[in-house]
């Protein structure tokens, strides 16, 4: 799935539901998330970790240290590369804070701005290296969460600011063992409604009843709340030409019918209620008949062949101890499309990372070196999607699957994944 989460969407409200169940939100995990981030800051000769934060401006530190209320002064987390962590926020902001003191992490409050520099210098005297929510050359939007001004503070204290971009994905990113098995419980209930849709489609298309591409959505939507899912919006179901636009909204009324001869692109996406959990995030393509026409079966087979690329790259890799970036995953997917002569219809990277939180578009690693450089590697216990898709004016492809990178067994494929064309007849 790549569409922006954050627009409006013509389904949300008749899913806004669904996201309402009742959460199951995790414990208090900064212990483990400290840890997890600290052995990686080792590894990569970084001193220590500040993540600055004004007014909510950091997700990161949300996650990390999640106040119980609105904050409104400017806040920092402390994370050495040994010991215990510390926080320094206002007095005014303490309260909100208060859950997280003493329980794994030290707190100081200040009042004036004196005092905040006095307790950055007394942390960066040294010449140490930190990472912050930096990006060089800004290559990383996602993480470039620190403003320029803290970073020149920063710098002028004498520290070398390094990117955190990596010990985020390490904290935030990482699936629990628990949230592994919902991911698969959701991925064993995405596959059955991918199913059940085509069933729909099929049934449909042969007798004298209509059927567009809201009701195939609507139908969709409907498994999803029976089976106890839940998602912000979608799903994509787009016919013909609309499959061709990645961003395609499908729309609650007036959408396009589905008939013999179409092709039809289904997107959708959900998980088990609370945001510690994972989204099952699944792209398939059909056509009405009994084989498509040549041209969509030749794109079919380049964009399969770009996903299984980027897989395959993954997973020589990791069996090889060789790390890898999420650019070179993109990379080795969008080559297979240039060979095929579909360069000029890719118009999204290749994957997003799939982590706990309240996104679908996960705080980890993206493949991607399209709209972004994404040097961030693929790490241990951390997961995301595959999902090359080529653009045509009359149609589109794009197959998406889920990977979990398996502390034993490396990358894994945890969704359903597509071989062939759904014959629609």
């Amino acid at each position: 799935m790549i569409r922006d989460h954050t627009r409006p969407s013509a389904a949300r409200s008749a899913l806004r539901h669904t996201m309402t169940h009742q959460r199951h939100e995790p414990e208090y995990e900064l212990p483990a998330q400290v840890a997890r981030a600290q052995e990686l800051m080792r590894q990569d000769r970084i001193d220590g970790w500040l993540v600055h934060d004004f007014r909510g401006s950091s997700h990161v530190l949300a996650r990390l240290v999640p106040a119980s209320g609105k904050t409104t002064r400017r806040a920092a987390l402390w994370v050495p590369a040994s010991g215990e962590p510390e926080l320094l926020c206002s007095v005014l902001d303490r309260p909100s804070f208060a859950g997280a003191i003493g329980r794994g992490l030290r707190e100081q409050a200040y009042i004036g701005w004196d005092q905040y520099r006095a307790w950055l210098a007394s942390r960066l005297r040294g010449g140490v290296r930190v990472a912050m929510e930096y990006s060089p050359g800004a290559a990383l939007p996602a993480v470039s969460l620190a403003d320029a001004g803290t970073v020149e503070l920063v710098r002028a204290m004498g520290a070398e600011v390094a990117s955190s971009a990596d010990l985020i994905q390490a904290a935030v990113a990482v699936w629990s063992d628990d949230a592994v098995a919902a991911h698969r419980q959701a991925s064993a209930h995405t596959a059955e409604i991918m199913d059940s849709a085509w069933r729909l489609i099929r049934e449909r298309t042969a007798g004298p009843a209509p059927i567009d591409e809201a009701a195939v959505a609507r139908h969709i939507r409907g498994e999803f709340d029976r089976r106890g899912l839940e998602t912000p919006d979608g799903p994509i179901v787009a016919v013909n030409a609309h499959a061709g636009d990645p961003h395609y909204d499908t729309p609650a009324t007036g959408s396009a019918p589905i008939g013999r001869g179409d092709w039809v692109l289904i997107d959708l996406w959900a998980r088990r209620p609370g945001n510690v959990n994972i989204f099952s995030d699944i792209t398939w393509v059909g056509f009405v008949g009994r084989e498509a026409p040549a041209q969509q079966r030749e794109v079919f087979g380049a964009v399969q062949r770009a996903r299984d690329a980027a897989l395959a790259l993954a997973r020589r890799s990791w069996h090889a101890g060789t790390p890898v970036a999420g650019h070179a995953l993109d990379d080795a997917a969008r080559a297979e499309l240039v060979s095929a002569g579909l360069g000029e219809f890719v118009r999204h990277r290749t994957g997003h990372s799939l982590s706990p939180g309240p996104l679908v578009h996960g705080a980890g690693m993206n493949l991607d070196n399209l709209e972004t450089h994404d040097t961030r590697r693929m790490l241990p216990r951390t997961g995301f999607t595959i999902e090359p898709g080529a653009y045509l004016p009359q149609f589109g492809v794009r197959l998406e699957i889920d990977v979990y990178v398996d502390p034993a067994a490396g990358p894994t494929v945890t969704s359903c994944l597509q071989t062939e064309i759904v014959p629609l007849a």
